[in-house]
């Protein structure tokens, strides 16, 4: 068997496409012809449980005045008139009663009346088992394997008094001319189709071989490109094709040894580069920064020995003290001697989100929930905080409906402080969901998806946890952050 496999692709590729190609053919050949023979057989059980009930509503009066001569000569006319071929016909048209007795039969001398069903013969006594077990009110059709006959069984009953039970037998063997004709246009046709799709498959399969035994032959030589890596189980035959990949594996992996150095170089010097510039602009940044802290604190010390200031300007001092704060951490974090000692978190700043927020929930019409509970401080950095926050109610913002309502819970439990942000937009879809915390996954259109990636890394570098949920037409975040930050 293995030598077959071994063989060149020239020749086993047209040999396995005309071996599919006669295969299939004949499976779908078979099966159209099967599928006919069955609707045949169905048409003659649909036919004859109409002609059943028909007969049955006509034989009930009959019966029940023992009208015997009017009941034989009702069974009799289907089958007169018919061919004798016609599959539809029936054989025979009998009652029996409910104890198995025959009332009426179209063939009286095969089928006497007041015979037992069960002394006609193996076939009525295979018939007479299955009319015992059935429901007696419902419409049935028999087919024994050994027997020659298809039986439709239909009740002779009305408003809930039943007499007898109308069997007509259909003779199997009147199928056969029928389906012998529809098996020989099914390999007709499977013969026609074959004769077009192997050549074709010859012609393409030694086409298509050609180029591949070429290729292997070259592929030693191959020695530029990114190639993927492939198991050695892929193709473990030995032709052109498995020559292939074993050149192919060899070479790959050189070319990736290669590349994998070249790309440790590269990057290395574009994050050297990277850093002397970071460096620059934040030794840059940091003089007027700290310029602009140093004159915001004298502007209080002045402000402080005077009268006491409006609330108003006192409250922008704050916010402008915290911002620049927060720029201050942001700009030391690029400077890689500088010790950058985290603000803590405090009530104050909430509010500095709700004033930067407000704005923007107001150009939708958005109603603010905001429950922000937390002691006098928290050690957390604020600035970290700040900017998870601020994502998500950003989020929110642009995720609800205009008009609608953006939640925010803030509080301390026994563990840490947790968060909860709310809003009642468009859910998300399972897909989405799944992968709502990676880069570039977006649930709404012209979204990048960085904001949610970069604020699960600001969770996790703070050693917290960020879940999504949604519920009652709601899409809710919660995250918790642990007190004792192990950052």
């Amino acid at each position: 068997m293995r030598r077959i496999f071994d063989l060149s692709l020239r020749h086993k590729i047209p040999l396995w496409g005309s071996g599919l190609i006669v295969a299939a053919t004949l499976a779908v050949s078979i099966g159209l012809m099967l599928r006919a023979f069955d609707d045949l057989k169905r048409d003659v059980v649909i036919s004859s449980e109409g002609l059943g009930r028909t007969l049955a509503k006509t034989l009930f009066p009959v019966l029940l005045h023992d009208d015997l001569w009017r009941a034989i000569e009702i069974i009799n006319a289907p089958l007169h008139g018919e061919k004798p071929a016609d599959p539809l016909e029936a054989k025979a048209i009998f009652v029996v009663s409910p104890d198995m007795k025959v009332l009426v039969s179209s063939a009286p001398r095969s089928m006497p009346l007041a015979a037992d069903l069960d002394s006609l013969g193996a076939d009525y006594q295979q018939l007479a088992a299955a009319l015992r077990g059935a429901d007696p009110d419902r419409e049935h059709s028999f087919e024994f394997p050994a027997s020659d006959f298809l039986h439709v069984t239909v009740p002779v009953a009305e408003e809930g008094g039943r007499i007898g039970t109308l069997v007509i037998s259909h003779s199997k063997n009147v199928f056969l001319p029928r389906f012998y004709g529809i098996a020989a246009g099914g390999i007709g046709m499977g013969a026609l189709v074959l004769a077009v799709l192997l050549p074709l498959n010859w012609y393409w399969g030694r086409r298509m071989a050609a180029p591949l035994v070429r290729l292997a032959h070259g592929m030693d030589e191959m020695v530029h490109g990114a190639p993927a890596e492939l198991s050695p189980d892929l193709y473990g035959y030995r032709d052109e094709l498995g020559q292939l990949f074993a050149a192919y594996r060899e070479a790959s992996a050189a070319i990736r040894q290669k590349a994998a150095l070249e790309r440790e170089v590269l990057q290395s010097e574009r994050l050297a580069a990277v850093g002397r510039l970071a460096a620059g602009i934040a030794h840059e940044v940091n003089n007027p920064l700290a310029g602009m802290l140093m004159a915001l604190d004298n502007l209080k010390q002045r402000h402080e020995a005077e009268p006491p200031p409006e609330p108003h300007l006192a409250r922008t001092l704050a916010f402008l003290e915290r911002g620049l704060q927060h720029v201050s951490d942001t700009v030391g974090a690029l400077l890689v001697e500088a010790r950058i000692q985290p603000r803590p978190l405090t009530q104050q700043d909430f509010d500095d989100l709700r004033t930067l927020i407000e704005p923007q929930s107001a150009k939708k019409s958005l109603r603010l929930e905001w429950q922000v509970e937390l002691p006098a401080t928290l050690s957390l950095p604020a600035s970290l905080v700040r900017q998870i926050t601020i994502n998500l109610l950003l989020n929110a913002i642009q995720a609800a409906p205009s008009g609608g309502t953006v939640r925010l819970h803030a509080g301390v439990d026994a563990d840490g402080l947790a968060l909860q942000v709310t809003n009642d937009g468009e859910l998300p879809s399972a897909e989405v969901l799944a992968h709502i915390f990676e880069p570039f996954v977006s649930g709404r259109d012209g979204g990048h998806g960085l904001g949610l990636w970069v604020t699960y890394q600001t969770v996790q570098q703070l050693g917290g946890h960020i879940a999504v949920d949604h519920a009652e037409g709601r899409v809710l975040f919660r995250i918790h952050l642990p007190l004792e930050n192990p950052q």
